[in-house]
This record gives structure tokens, sequence and C-alpha cells, in this order.
């Protein structure tokens, strides 16, 4: 019986799914709908998917596409070339007539390298209207120190790095000048980027090398101590590609944080007082008030001590438009700030203010106060404070700093110190301690204590503050800020002959 129910149930089960699959199959409604009727006399759609847009549209608007962009980029390196700043204007000599077109430098082909009459032009370049060849405008430079004879035999070529567009290179030019080469990086982000979207390599590293010509022209308008110079550059032919671009400037050490901070204060105060006069000079540049939208510090080297920038094709002249204080807005990670909109519409001193306070944050706080002598604390801290706020303007904090300066050079802030020296010291002439050495934080020497004195008063201030200190041993050598160095010993049993040093030998406690 119980059987009898199952059977009649799975029975039901399967003719409830056979009218169920054949109501599918043949009733009519089931059918696709007609298509709408057509509107204002457009063809009906067909039914299916849309097609796909022939190859050819796609390859039209990616040219088209890469076009805009070269044309813009190209657009940006004219207005850096022609633009005057208002305290330039009138003044900039003209352009002389033997200097030539930047995109024509390379020296002319022979008739075997000329290019085939009606040869084609690429797709981007047909679409931007751009010329044929190297004439892509007139991107005119001063002529260069150094050229593409220079770096034919190069030696001791060593690379340095990249980052989203160049590559650097360190090379040494006629065995005795050692200089850093640029270049568009065929492997960086930017070129890669490029071909995998459009497929067109020669356009992707013209789009690239913009960027360089726009930082060659910055380095050429932008002369400055603190400004890496540009000693020339060169054209030639490279992996299929004409006319590459490789830039020829001064060569500097990379700016490396943590071993800055390892060394003595007046290293880095001379970091900070570098970037603030750079500051200084991009805020009341020829071009205008200059900022640098990529402020890092692997955009910095330091060149013999100085601080230098070196990565200016992100920098920009153009201040922000507004029409209410709320558009002048600037965010960091850790502070926003509101500028104040003028009444001709710009954000004031918006690029001077964000370069600011990106050496505050990226400078100031690390390397100005710490193993600051005691008496200019107050200040550097003030310094400080002041920028992290935004309260002052450069010209303020340029100003402050070379208060710092004077003060340090001249020796002022040790009048407000109590100098009574806890012992005695025999000064012996002509004398050098070789041995007997301890280490100290920060030293100018890692094996030893050498340090930096204003005078022999201050030299015992330091002695007497260190408990192994028994002697010191004056050089003839000098920082910076002609300040003398000197060697802190722990002893002097073996004292030898030196007529360029002066040591003082501690002789009561």
């Amino acid at each position: 019986m119980r059987r009898r129910k199952i059977a009649v149930a799975a029975g039901c089960c399967l003719a409830f799914l056979l009218g169920t699959l054949l109501n599918v199959l043949f009733i009519p409604g089931s059918e696709h709908p007609p298509p709408p009727p057509p509107r204002d006399g457009a063809p009906p759609s067909p039914p299916g998917p849309p097609p796909e847009p022939p190859e050819e549209e796609e390859e039209a608007a990616a040219a088209a596409a890469l076009a805009r962009q070269l044309q813009e980029r190209y657009e940006e390196v004219l207005r850096y070339r022609q633009h005057r700043g208002a305290a330039a204007a009138g003044g900039r000599r003209a352009l002389r007539p033997r200097e030539r077109r930047l995109m024509d430098l390379a020296p002319p082909r022979s008739s075997a390298e000329q290019p085939r009459p009606g040869a084609p032009r690429s797709r981007a370049a047909a679409a931007a209207g751009q010329p044929r060849g190297r004439a892509s405008g007139e991107l005119s430079l001063e002529p260069p120190l150094l050229g593409c004879r220079d770096i034919r035999d190069v030696s001791g070529v060593q690379y340095l790095g990249s980052g989203y567009t160049k590559a650097v290179y360190k090379a040494v030019l006629n065995r005795s000048l050692a200089v850093a080469l640029k270049a568009v990086d065929f492997g960086g982000h930017d070129v890669a980027h490029c071909v995998r979207q459009f497929s067109a390599l020669g356009d992707c590293y013209r789009l690239a090398a913009y960027k360089i010509v726009k930082e060659m022209i910055l380095l050429q308008r932008l002369r400055h101590a603190n400004v890496l110079q540009l000693y020339g550059y060169c054209y030639q032919d490279s992996n299929d590609i004409p006319d590459t671009l490789t830039t020829i400037t001064e060569l500097g050490s990379p700016l490396e944080m943590i071993q800055l901070l390892q060394t003595s204060w007046e290293d880095r105060f001379r970091i900070c007082l570098s970037l603030v006069r750079l500051l200084h000079y991009l805020a009341h540049s020829p071009l205008g008030s200059v900022t640098l939208l990529d402020f890092r510090p692997r955009q910095f080297v330091i060149v013999d001590g100085e601080l230098k920038v070196t990565d200016l094709d992100d920098a920009s002249i153009e201040e922000s438009s507004c029409t209410s204080n709320s558009d002048c807005f600037m965010e960091f990670p850790a502070r926003n700030f509101t500028l104040p909109c003028s009444v001709e519409g710009r954000c004031q001193n918006m690029n001077e203010k964000r370069n600011l306070y990106n050496a505050y944050r990226f400078f100031f706080t690390y390397l100005l106060p710490h193993s600051a002598p005691s008496s200019l604390r107050p200040l550097l801290d003030k310094i400080v404070n002041a920028t992290g706020e935004l309260h002052w303007g450069i010209d303020e904090t340029a100003a402050q700093l070379e208060r710092v300066l004077n003060l340090y050079k001249s020796g002022e802030y040790l009048q407000n110190t109590t100098r009574i020296p806890k012992a005695e010291y025999r000064r012996v002439p002509e004398a050098f301690i070789p041995d007997e050495n301890y280490r100290c934080w920060p030293s100018y020497h890692h094996k030893g204590c050498l340090l930096s004195v204003f005078d022999v008063n201050e030299a015992i201030e330091i002695c007497d503050s260190y408990s192994q200190c028994k002697a010191f041993v004056l050089t003839n050598q000098t920082t910076w800020t002609g300040r003398q160095l000197v060697f802190f010993k722990t002893a002097s049993n073996h004292i030898m002959p030196d007529p360029d040093k002066i040591t003082y030998v501690k002789v009561t406690d």
C-alpha cells in the first residue's frame, strides 16, 4: 500500500514537469517581443547584443585621445618657454638668432637616413596636426655647454634609479667630470601605461619626453644656487625611435633622511637653510610663484653639502582660481588649511604656502630642533611651530633662519650661557694626539669625537661635559660656517708634533 502511494506521487510529479516543459517549448507567448517602432526615422535595432565597433574606429579614437594628450603636454611646455613673470616683464633678453629649436638639435641625417618621401607619420601625430620629424615647435634654449659628442665616450656609467618617467645614470665625461644623465625610462610607469593603452611606442615616448623638456626649460629659467645645473642635452636615435633625449646635469648625492639624522646639527641646519633659500627664490622667481607638486625628499640631492632640487617636471606656476575662501582648500595627511581668496579670484600665496608646509612636514620637524645648541632651541621651536601652522610666509621664515645663522656664526648664541670652566687646561702648541679616541654623537668622524666650536672656550665647555674627555686638539679645518673642528680625546699619553694643530690637556678636575 505504501509503495503504491509513492508510485502515484512520483507519477504526478513527472506529469507536472513534462507539462511545464511543453509550455516553455511550444507556447507562442514565450518568443521575444518584436523591437519597438523606430523613432524619428531611425532604423530599428536588430535583435541580440549590439555589434562591436569596427577595429578602425577604435584605433582612430585611441589615436585621437593620445594626440590630445600630446598637444596638451606640448602646449604646457610652450607656456613655460614663453612665460614672463611679472617681476621679469620687459627685463628678459631676446632670444639670439643662433639659439636653436630644442627639438631640432641632432646633427643632420645623411641621405640614407632621411625618411622616404611620403613616409607615414604616426596616427597620433597626424591627428594632432604636428609636422613630421623633429620640428615640433619653437622650444629654443640657450646653446648647451655639453652635447652628443661629450657623451659618446663616457666611462663609469652606473644606474642610480628611476621614477615614473625618467631613469638616471651616473657617468664620467672626459675622464674628469662626473655628471648625471637623465632619459625617458622605457620600462617606467608612464611609457608602459601609455603603450598598454594606445600601442604606440613612438608617441608614448614623445609624451613622456615632453616632461623632460619641461624640466630642461625650468632648469635654465630658474637659475639659483639650490637648483641643479643643466650642463647640456643630446638627441640621438635609440630603441628604433629617432631623436631620443638625454639631459646632462650636475651630479648630486641622494638625500637619505636616515643618514642625515645621524649627522651634526650644523649640517642638518644647512639643509634646512638651503631649502628655505630655494623656496624663497621660487616664490619670487622670474616665472612667478613656483610650487613643487611632487614635494618629497627624493626630489632633492646634496651637492657639496648644499640641498638642490633636481626634479622639476611636476613643478607648476599656476595659482588656483577661486570665487570664495572655500575654494582655497589645501589638504595634507595631518592638517588642512583654507587660504583667503583674493579680489582677483586667486588663492593668496597658495603655491608658496604649499611649498612651506611640505618643507615643515618633510624637513623642519626632523632636522631643525634636535641636538641644536640649547640657547638656539627656543627660536628654532618658534620657526617649526610657525611654519607648521602656516602663520608665517616664506619671507618671514627665511629671515628667521638667516637670523639663526648669524647668531651661530658670530658666537652670539653663547653670550647668554654660563661659561665657568670646571677644570684647567694646559696649552701645548704644534702638537697632536693621534690615538685615545672615543665616540660621541653627533660627530664628523665615525671613529672619534670630532665637533665644531666657535672658540677655545666652547671647546673647554664641551670637554667638561664629557666625563671621558681628558684633552682636545684644535685642527686647522673649518666647517661651512667657519667654525673650527676639534678632536676630543680620552687621554694625552702619546703626544706627537704637528705644526697645524694645538692640543689642550686637562690638568685638574
